[in-house]
């Protein structure tokens, strides 16, 4: 993600070069170099005065080398003031009047000047350019042999021994906060509390891969091409036409509703020949319309003509099959006595008695015939009057359901049926314009709605991916955009991006190859890893710009891995881990979302190390043709050397071959914003801000609403969000009608397990969620019917004997009872209806508490209804984050103990972690974003963010050398400010373009990435910072 920690900055400082007649205007002379430079040629310490813990003896050698060869340093110094270009360039020039600059050897920008003998070349003895970043723990402590500038090193490994302090994450060059090195007195002790186990050996690994790399450049690029173009075979796996089941990706894994459904469908018929939905274990396919009055009420004959005509018109849709059989609705409808299901009791009753007195009609439920017949779920928007017994006489009416059931009994009736359905959603909008309604509203919703709905939303989104692309690629041209043409970086980071891309190919072409199922919230999944990729790519681009212009390819490569790859390795490891604990969680969508993304950024990681770090190693070769055509000897033709020079180079200098640059934005970090925020007034006003940022955030977790709101799922002007609008307003009173199903063989006859039974009925109808009058059950209904008939209830033989009389008369409750073939009722079910179930957590706590009550009852009880399987969710949604949040942060702080040298910034780090996802979570709740799969999937990619914000900035702290805690911050906020504010602009820039999309999951897909980046980036920047200084 973010860049990378900087090294330990204390090596061992030498004497000023006053005292080697080297340049006196020069700042930067420091013995440090020369000695890190003398180390990385293989050569002795000793010999060439770099030790820094011989304090000062380096420029007493130095100086006794020039006088011997007859270059003194004074004369080099004398000359470079009468020439007057060593203050200037900062390029300390030990040239004499009349002496060939090849003979004095020329000295790195801020490598400090050496006389430089003629014949010796100066790779052996100056102090080089590239060499001016190398860290304090390469030359403190003497160690590590790096790859020298010699003749004889350019063709070698550059090898770390074992003891060599660890390279920290995301290491640069140290860049010190002043011109004047540090003294040895003030080099940083290594503390005893440290762990590099890991690091140190993967920096080992990694300097050999550069070197690899820098060797073999096409090999390394060419390999992960062909790998890309082999995996995209999977591709030929990704369905096209597949419908998604919704409950399979977007409902708990073995929810307690799936074992209870299990059970109903062992136990019940689950196909009746006469059809009853409410005693359907599965949810049904049907098309359903909402019709609702412009008057007051619709309870009118003239209103009702309306409707009929509606109901006419639908039932006389005829689809038709691929082979070119006609569907008509008369059959595939849901049967009930021989002829289709009736779309309304009341439209139906209405049909059959056209005078019907709608004053007459009662609520909950009205008789016909000398049976109840309710209305709960058929009328809605009423107002009441007088009692009527159970009932009261409905006053006004405002909207009437027409639902029509469609047959499920084997696949065919299943395939016509999804058929039909398609048909009357591609005509129902015609048709309603046909029929020139003036009285009623009429909205619709099927079956089928929600998973079309859902992926016509994500289909939508492809077209973002082209602009999301150009918005990248624009981002790292200007990111690495260089006013000269040798440095600049413009179409190699063009390129990261491409290699981004050929990561997305090749990760999903292996899922899909391997078979896991391509869900379409992983559309979601190129759009962060765009955002992500490409900060690893600045990172390797950063450490590229900090080597040596003249040094082989092969050593640049070297030294860029070991600066930049381990630390991409760690917080790719942590990413990685973020996203594979989602594997764990109770929703397969999730699931799948998190193997597509992890190994996907896995793959994004190879191909930066290899194929990205490839384009690195060749551009390095155009970067010395470049240089080499611009300091070619002047041609005769001054003109065109100049203008070769001023477009090269619009600043007017030819760009060094030894220094490097530093950043504006670097130093606006360290000269404005870090002692700004060091400020005593500033601190204060950071603290109140964080204790203003907590209440806030632990307000809004409490407000957050919990389970995926199923309008969510379309985009915002899908035909359905009016559905559920109308619905949510008029039929929200009652809820689902739920089934109490007694799991095990019980003595019915016995009077006393009756009342138990009877006991548990009551419990039900004392909830809050139950509607109390309208419990049917059918062994009341028996006992009355035995009763009447003067029979014995509690005779075994008379209770078991007559039900097959009573079942004549009563034929709805046959399905009702599950009778063995030796006549033992092996179980039977009633039913209850709920009530004002509206929003997810009431639905949450009906569930609860239903379950509750039958768990308690003395008779062995389970309630379910086809609903609760996504009911679920709401129930489990909240453990499964907890759960999930707490094994990826216990997973960040034991890869921090390992890969960071410094347990304290463990500590640290998790502390950010904690507290970036408890502002995620309740700054959700502000900006309307519920709780439920989707952005429980988002969380997680919270943590991994919020560890590679953090940790940099903590380690970077620890490590510095400073004796204060301001200015320890300072120097880390001017090490790694620039690129922690990158990588968050970056991976915000991969998603702004799904906030322009009309679909929710899109939408807070971009919202929570904000949140994450926006207090990741406060947190690295500002929070810490501040809190560091504390302590």
């Amino acid at each position: 993600m973010s860049a990378g920690l900087p090294a330990d900055a204390g090596p061992a400082e030498s004497a000023s070069a006053e005292e080697e007649g080297a340049s006196a205007k020069e700042k930067r002379t420091s013995g440090k170099e020369e000695g890190a430079s003398a180390k990385e040629e293989g050569t002795s310490g000793k010999e060439e005065g770099t030790s820094a813990k011989e304090e000062g003896t380096s420029a007493k050698e130095e100086g006794t080398s020039a006088k011997e060869e007859g270059t003194s340093g004074k004369e080099a110094g004398t000359s470079a003031k009468e020439e007057g270009t060593s203050a200037k360039e900062k390029r300390k020039s030990g040239k004499e009047e009349g002496t060939s600059g090849k003979e004095e050897g020329t000295s790195a920008k801020e490598a400090g000047t050496s006389g430089k003998e003629e014949g010796t070349s100066g790779k052996e003895e100056g102090a080089s350019a590239k060499e001016e970043g190398t860290s304090g723990k390469e030359a403190g402590t003497s160690e590590e042999a790096a790859a020298g500038r010699g003749t004889g090193a350019e063709e070698r490994v550059p090898e770390g021994s074992g003891s060599t302090p660890p390279t920290p994450l995301r290491p640069q060059p140290p860049r010190p906060l002043t011109p004047t090195h540090l003294s040895d007195s003030e080099a940083p002790v290594r503390g005893r509390c440290h762990t590099d186990c890991l690091e140190a050996p993967l920096n080992r690994f990694f300097q050999r891969l550069g070197w690899a790399v820098g060797s073999y450049p096409w090999f390394f690029l060419l390999a992960p091409v062909m790998t890309t173009v082999f995996l995209s075979v999977g591709f030929v796996h990704l369905p096209k036409y597949k419908e998604e089941n919704m409950e399979e990706q977007y409902s708990p894994v073995g929810s307690p509703s799936k074992r209870e459904r299990a059970f109903v469908q062992r136990h019940f018929t689950i196909d009746p020949p006469n059809f009853s939905a409410i005693r359907k274990s599965i949810e049904v396919h049907y098309a359903t319309l909402l019709v609702v009055s412009h008057t007051a009420s619709l309870l009118k004959a003239d209103v009702f003509e309306e409707i009929k005509t509606v109901d006419s018109a639908v039932q006389a849709l005829v689809a038709t099959t691929e082979n070119g059989t006609a569907l008509p609705y008369s059959q595939v409808c849901a049967k009930v006595r021989g002829g289709c299901m009736p779309s309304n009791p009341v439209l139906a009753a209405w049909k059959y008695q056209r005078n019907l007195n709608f004053a007459d009609l009662t609520f909950p439920a009205f008789q016909r015939n000398q049976q109840a017949i309710y209305l709960t779920r058929t009328i809605g928007g009423i107002t009441l009057g007088d009692r009527r017994g159970n009932n009261r006489f409905i006053l006004l009416a405002k909207a009437l359901r027409l639902q029509y059931f469609l047959r499920t009994d084997d696949p065919v009736d299943k395939e016509n049926s999804k058929t039909w359905l398609r048909h009357f959603l591609e005509q129902f909008n015609d048709l309603k314009k046909g029929l020139i309604l003036k009285k009623t509203e009429v909205v619709y919703f099927t079956s089928l709605s929600r998973q079309l709905e859902f992926k016509k939303a994500s289909v939508k989104v492809i077209p973002l991916f082209h602009l999301t692309y150009i918005l990248i690629i624009a981002f790292a041209i200007i990111s690495c955009y260089r006013l000269d043409c040798v440095r600049n970086k413009m179409w190699v980071a063009s390129f990261g991006v491409i290699s981004a891309i050929i990561a997305v190919v090749s990760g999903f072409g292996l899922m899909l190859a391997i078979g896991v199922p391509f869900v379409l919230i992983v559309a979601n999944s190129p759009f962060l890893i765009l955002g992500v990729g490409v900060d690893d790519m600045f990172i390797m681009i950063s450490a590229w710009q900090k080597t040596n212009l003249m040094d082989s390819i092969r050593h640049r490569m070297s030294r860029v891995y070991s600066k930049a790859a381990v630390s991409i390795t760690v917080t790719t490891i942590t990413n990685v881990l973020a996203f594979y604990t989602g594997v764990m969680t109770s929703f397969k969508s999730i699931q799948y979302f998190s193997l597509y993304t992890g190994t996907t950024l896995l793959f994004c990681y190879i191909y930066n190390i290899t194929c990205f770090g490839a384009v690195l190693a060749l551009d390095g070769k155009r970067e010395v043709i470049c240089l080499h055509w611009l300091k070619k000897a002047d041609s005769p033709d001054k003109k065109w050397s100049s203008f070769k020079k001023s477009c090269c180079a619009p600043c007017g200098s030819l760009p060094d071959e030894d220094g490097t640059g530093t950043h504006p934005v670097d130093l606006f970090f360290r000269d404005y914003f870090g002692p700004f925020l060091t400020s005593t007034e500033i601190k204060i006003l950071v603290v109140v801000l964080y204790i203003l940022y907590l209440m806030s955030s632990i307000y809004g977790c409490f407000r957050v609403q919990e389970g995926l709101d199923i309008r969510n799922l379309a985009s915002d002007d899908s035909y359905i969000r009016p559905y559920f609008d109308m619905e949510e307003e008029y039929f929200s009173d009652y809820g689902p009608v739920v089934m109490a199903v007694i799991t095990k063989k019980v003595d019915y006859w016995n009077n006393e397990v009756r009342q138990k039974l009877e006991r548990c009925l009551k419990d039900f109808e004392n909830s809050e969620f139950v509607a109390g009058n309208l419990t049917e059950f059918w062994l009341n209904t028996y006992v009355q019917y035995l009763k009447g008939r003067n029979k014995d209830v509690n005779d075994k033989d008379i209770f078991i004997s007559n039900i097959p009389l009573f079942f004549k008369d009563f034929p709805s409750y046959v399905y009702d009872v599950n009778i063995s073939l030796s006549n033992e009722i092996i179980s039977s079910r009633a039913f209850i209806q709920t009530r004002d179930v509206s929003t997810p957590t009431k639905k949450k706590n009906m569930l609860l508490e239903l379950r509750s009550i039958a768990q308690n009852c003395k008779v062995p009880l389970l309630v379910f209804n086809h609903a609760f399987i996504y009911f679920d969710q709401y129930a489990v949604i909240v453990e499964n984050t907890v759960r999930s949040v707490i094994i990826a942060s216990a997973a960040m702080f034991i890869v921090s103990l390992l890969l960071i040298p410094h347990p304290v910034c463990s500590l640290w780090v998790t502390f950010a972690i904690a507290s970036v996802i408890v502002g995620v979570t309740g700054f959700m709740s502000f900006w309307n974003v519920n709780l439920d799969s989707i952005s429980m999937m988002n969380l997680l990619i919270c943590i991994g963010f919020s560890f590679d914000f953090s940790a940099h900035i903590c380690y970077a702290f620890f490590s510095s050398a400073k004796p204060s805690g301001n200015q320890k911050i300072i120097e880390a906020l001017y090490m790694l400010g620039y690129p922690v504010l990158q990588s968050a602009i970056s991976t915000i820039i991969g998603v702004c373009v799904l906030y322009s999309s009309d679909a929710y999951i899109f939408r807070t897909f971009f919202k929570i990435i904000f949140l994450v980046m926006l207090f990741g980036a406060a947190h690295g920047l500002i929070f810490i910072p501040v809190f560091l200084t504390f302590f």
